[in-house]
Protein backbone atom coordinates (compact mmCIF):
# COMPACT_ATOMS: atom_id res chain seq x y z
CA UNK A 1 0.00 0.00 0.00
CA UNK A 2 1.53 3.35 -1.69
CA UNK A 3 1.45 6.09 1.25
CA UNK A 4 -0.05 9.40 0.27
CA UNK A 5 2.47 12.35 -0.22
CA UNK A 6 2.11 14.82 2.07
CA UNK A 7 -0.64 18.10 1.24
CA UNK A 8 0.90 21.15 1.05
CA UNK A 9 -0.77 23.32 3.50
CA UNK A 10 -2.80 25.81 1.96
CA UNK A 11 -1.42 29.53 1.26
CA UNK A 12 -2.75 31.57 4.32
CA UNK A 13 -4.55 34.22 2.91
CA UNK A 14 -3.12 38.38 3.03
CA UNK A 15 -5.17 39.73 5.56
CA UNK A 16 -6.76 43.00 5.20
CA UNK A 17 -4.12 44.88 6.88
CA UNK A 18 -1.14 43.10 5.06
CA UNK A 19 -3.06 44.14 1.96
CA UNK A 20 -3.50 47.76 3.29
CA UNK A 21 0.40 48.30 4.29
CA UNK A 22 1.24 46.50 1.05
CA UNK A 23 -0.99 49.20 -1.09
CA UNK A 24 0.47 51.83 0.88
CA UNK A 25 3.75 51.06 0.37
CA UNK A 26 3.40 50.22 -3.32
CA UNK A 27 1.95 54.18 -3.49
CA UNK A 28 5.15 55.56 -2.03
CA UNK A 29 7.28 53.57 -4.28
CA UNK A 30 5.16 54.78 -6.88
CA UNK A 31 6.15 58.05 -6.25
CA UNK A 32 9.17 57.89 -5.82
CA UNK A 33 9.70 56.16 -9.39
CA UNK A 34 8.24 59.13 -10.77
CA UNK A 35 9.89 62.07 -8.86
CA UNK A 36 13.09 60.34 -10.75
CA UNK A 37 12.95 62.72 -13.32
CA UNK A 38 10.74 64.91 -12.26
CA UNK A 39 9.64 67.70 -8.73
CA UNK A 40 7.21 66.62 -6.67
CA UNK A 41 5.15 69.76 -7.18
CA UNK A 42 4.68 68.28 -10.72
CA UNK A 43 3.12 65.27 -9.72
CA UNK A 44 -0.26 64.63 -9.83
CA UNK A 45 -2.27 61.89 -7.68
CA UNK A 46 -3.07 59.73 -11.34
CA UNK A 47 0.24 59.59 -12.24
CA UNK A 48 0.63 57.91 -8.89
CA UNK A 49 -2.06 55.45 -8.71
CA UNK A 50 -1.66 54.12 -12.32
CA UNK A 51 2.01 53.82 -11.71
CA UNK A 52 1.18 51.64 -8.78
CA UNK A 53 -1.64 49.77 -10.13
CA UNK A 54 -4.32 50.87 -8.07
CA UNK A 55 -7.61 53.06 -8.52
CA UNK A 56 -7.31 56.82 -7.52
CA UNK A 57 -10.33 56.56 -4.60
CA UNK A 58 -7.76 53.92 -3.04
CA UNK A 59 -5.53 56.79 -2.70
CA UNK A 60 -7.72 58.02 0.23
CA UNK A 61 -7.76 55.14 2.26
CA UNK A 62 -3.55 56.12 2.87
CA UNK A 63 -3.38 59.79 2.39
CA UNK A 64 -5.78 62.89 2.57
CA UNK A 65 -3.85 64.88 -0.17
CA UNK A 66 -0.44 64.54 -1.84
CA UNK A 67 1.46 67.06 0.65
CA UNK A 68 0.56 64.01 2.62
CA UNK A 69 2.45 61.40 1.07
CA UNK A 70 4.94 63.42 0.35
CA UNK A 71 5.84 64.36 4.37
CA UNK A 72 5.47 60.14 4.41
CA UNK A 73 8.49 59.88 1.81
CA UNK A 74 10.61 62.36 3.87
CA UNK A 75 9.69 60.46 7.44
CA UNK A 76 10.50 56.67 5.51
CA UNK A 77 13.66 58.15 3.76
CA UNK A 78 15.40 59.95 7.16
CA UNK A 79 14.10 56.88 9.90
CA UNK A 80 16.27 54.29 8.74
CA UNK A 81 19.26 56.50 8.21
CA UNK A 82 19.25 58.34 11.28
CA UNK A 83 18.86 54.82 13.31
CA UNK A 84 21.97 53.64 11.83
CA UNK A 85 24.22 56.90 12.33
CA UNK A 86 22.66 56.62 15.98
CA UNK A 87 24.42 53.31 16.46
CA UNK A 88 27.67 54.88 15.30
CA UNK A 89 27.48 57.51 17.71
CA UNK A 90 27.53 55.22 20.17
CA UNK A 91 30.96 54.33 19.57
CA UNK A 92 33.38 56.20 22.15
CA UNK A 93 36.16 56.48 19.84
CA UNK A 94 36.19 59.60 17.63
CA UNK A 95 37.75 58.42 15.14
CA UNK A 96 35.86 55.55 14.70
CA UNK A 97 32.49 57.17 15.11
CA UNK A 98 34.09 59.53 11.38
CA UNK A 99 34.56 56.42 9.74
CA UNK A 100 31.59 54.33 10.61
CA UNK A 101 29.71 57.13 9.97
CA UNK A 102 30.98 57.66 6.70
CA UNK A 103 30.57 54.08 5.78
CA UNK A 104 26.84 54.01 6.79
CA UNK A 105 25.97 56.79 4.31
CA UNK A 106 27.57 55.83 1.87
CA UNK A 107 26.17 52.38 1.78
CA UNK A 108 22.21 54.17 2.67
CA UNK A 109 22.85 56.18 -0.49
CA UNK A 110 23.33 53.36 -2.53
CA UNK A 111 20.99 51.50 -1.03
CA UNK A 112 18.13 53.98 -1.39
CA UNK A 113 18.98 56.22 -3.97
CA UNK A 114 15.38 57.21 -5.16
CA UNK A 115 14.61 58.62 -1.80
CA UNK A 116 18.17 60.74 -1.42
CA UNK A 117 17.44 61.87 -5.00
CA UNK A 118 13.93 62.81 -3.88
CA UNK A 119 15.44 64.77 -0.79
CA UNK A 120 18.17 66.24 -2.55
CA UNK A 121 15.69 68.16 -5.16
CA UNK A 122 12.79 68.78 -2.44
CA UNK A 123 15.25 70.38 -0.26
CA UNK A 124 14.97 73.26 -2.09
CA UNK A 125 11.84 72.44 -4.36
CA UNK A 126 8.57 74.28 -4.51
CA UNK A 127 6.37 72.74 -1.93
CA UNK A 128 7.01 74.76 0.98
CA UNK A 129 5.87 71.90 3.62
CA UNK A 130 8.31 69.63 2.58
CA UNK A 131 11.49 71.89 2.51
CA UNK A 132 10.01 72.80 5.89
CA UNK A 133 10.04 69.07 6.87
CA UNK A 134 13.32 68.05 5.40
CA UNK A 135 14.95 71.08 7.46
CA UNK A 136 13.51 70.14 10.37
CA UNK A 137 15.15 66.27 9.81
CA UNK A 138 18.37 67.75 8.99
CA UNK A 139 17.86 69.97 12.34
CA UNK A 140 16.81 67.10 14.38
CA UNK A 141 20.21 65.58 13.11
CA UNK A 142 22.30 68.21 13.90
CA UNK A 143 20.90 68.11 17.80
CA UNK A 144 20.94 64.79 18.11
CA UNK A 145 24.66 65.05 17.56
CA UNK A 146 25.15 68.46 19.86
CA UNK A 147 23.88 66.14 22.59
CA UNK A 148 26.52 63.34 21.84
CA UNK A 149 29.25 65.39 21.03
CA UNK A 150 28.60 66.90 24.62
CA UNK A 151 29.92 63.41 26.65
CA UNK A 152 33.62 63.92 25.29
CA UNK A 153 35.80 65.05 27.39
CA UNK A 154 36.96 68.51 25.97
CA UNK A 155 33.31 69.32 24.55
CA UNK A 156 31.63 69.13 27.67
CA UNK A 157 32.63 72.12 29.12
CA UNK A 158 31.35 74.36 25.49
CA UNK A 159 28.33 75.91 25.22
CA UNK A 160 25.14 74.45 23.76
CA UNK A 161 25.54 77.42 21.00
CA UNK A 162 28.96 75.86 20.18
CA UNK A 163 28.00 72.64 19.95
CA UNK A 164 25.15 72.31 17.71
CA UNK A 165 27.26 74.65 15.67
CA UNK A 166 30.01 71.90 15.40
CA UNK A 167 26.87 69.69 14.74
CA UNK A 168 25.50 71.61 11.84
CA UNK A 169 29.21 71.62 10.07
CA UNK A 170 29.35 68.09 10.56
CA UNK A 171 25.68 67.34 9.05
CA UNK A 172 26.14 70.16 6.59
CA UNK A 173 29.38 68.14 5.46
CA UNK A 174 27.47 64.88 5.23
CA UNK A 175 24.43 66.02 3.52
CA UNK A 176 26.98 67.90 0.50
CA UNK A 177 28.68 64.45 0.73
CA UNK A 178 25.52 62.49 -0.14
CA UNK A 179 24.80 64.96 -3.29
CA UNK A 180 27.74 64.72 -4.56
CA UNK A 181 27.11 60.46 -4.40
CA UNK A 182 24.32 61.20 -6.11
CA UNK A 183 25.78 63.38 -9.30
CA UNK A 184 28.96 60.37 -9.70
CA UNK A 185 28.26 58.04 -12.79
CA UNK A 186 27.95 54.77 -11.58
CA UNK A 187 30.76 53.80 -13.44
CA UNK A 188 33.06 56.33 -12.00
CA UNK A 189 34.06 54.73 -8.52
CA UNK A 190 37.22 56.46 -8.40
CA UNK A 191 34.90 59.68 -8.36
CA UNK A 192 33.56 58.53 -5.46
CA UNK A 193 36.31 57.30 -3.29
CA UNK A 194 37.69 61.08 -3.53
CA UNK A 195 34.53 62.82 -2.38
CA UNK A 196 34.27 59.66 0.30
CA UNK A 197 38.41 60.94 1.22
CA UNK A 198 37.39 64.46 1.35
CA UNK A 199 34.58 64.21 3.75
CA UNK A 200 36.66 62.02 5.91
CA UNK A 201 39.23 64.54 6.25
CA UNK A 202 37.19 67.58 6.55
CA UNK A 203 35.30 65.45 9.54
CA UNK A 204 38.82 64.66 10.96
CA UNK A 205 39.49 68.41 10.76
CA UNK A 206 37.12 69.79 12.68
CA UNK A 207 37.62 67.01 15.02
CA UNK A 208 41.35 67.79 15.63
CA UNK A 209 40.43 71.65 15.74
CA UNK A 210 37.67 70.75 18.85
CA UNK A 211 39.90 70.96 21.52
CA UNK A 212 41.73 74.27 20.44
CA UNK A 213 38.12 76.05 20.48
CA UNK A 214 37.51 78.07 23.42
CA UNK A 215 33.62 78.34 24.11
CA UNK A 216 32.43 81.97 25.60
CA UNK A 217 32.76 82.17 29.69
CA UNK A 218 34.67 77.99 29.54
CA UNK A 219 38.49 77.33 30.09
CA UNK A 220 40.53 76.35 27.14
CA UNK A 221 40.93 72.59 26.66
CA UNK A 222 43.91 71.05 28.35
Amino acid sequence: MHSRAPIDPEPVAESRRERKERTRADLLHAALLLLKDTSFSSLSLREVTREAGVVPTAFYRHFTNMEELGLALVDESFRTLRQMIRSARAEANAEHVIRRSVEILVHHVHEHRLHFRFIARERFGGVNALRQAIRNEIRLFSSELATDLARFPYLNAWSTEDLQMMAGLIVNAMVSTAEGILDTPIDRPEVEDEIVRTVEKQLRLVALAAPHWRSAGSAPAA
